[in-house]
């Protein structure tokens, strides 16, 4: 078994919005023509719907591709300030915990998302 470092591992954020249902080839093609990076590196290349209630992460683990995929009920995920013309950017861990976590990326508060009552 291949042991896996987290430290190793860079973060890349699509600031354009994505089709969600984009699959692996195309996902892997985002990650060639807008980071210039290899998708096989290992790295995590995250991808938002516009309206920013979906995020599809691209990752290879070894031996094949996978996609994590997460569907916001109430709310939206925040994303970091960019320039205009970026179509992407690279994240810290900190930051990607953030915006999954739904805290607000200025202030460090909770967003409003979905809570099951009782």
């Amino acid at each position: 078994m291949t042991h896996f470092n987290l430290s190793d591992v860079r973060i890349f954020l699509c600031m354009t919005p994505i089709h969600m249902l984009c699959s692996f080839d195309t996902l892997m093609g985002f990650a060639q023509t807008v980071f210039d990076q290899d998708p096989l590196s290992g790295h995590l290349f995250l991808f938002f719907n516009r309206d920013r209630n979906r995020v599809k992460i691209l990752f290879w683990d070894q031996d094949g591709f996978c996609i994590w995929y997460k569907r916001l009920e109430a709310g939206t995920f925040q994303l970091p300030e960019a320039a205009r013309e970026e179509q992407g950017i690279e994240l810290d861990y900190s930051q990607l915990t953030k915006i999954l976590g739904g805290v607000d990326l200025r202030n460090g508060r909770r967003r409003r998302r979905y809570r099951r009552v009782g």
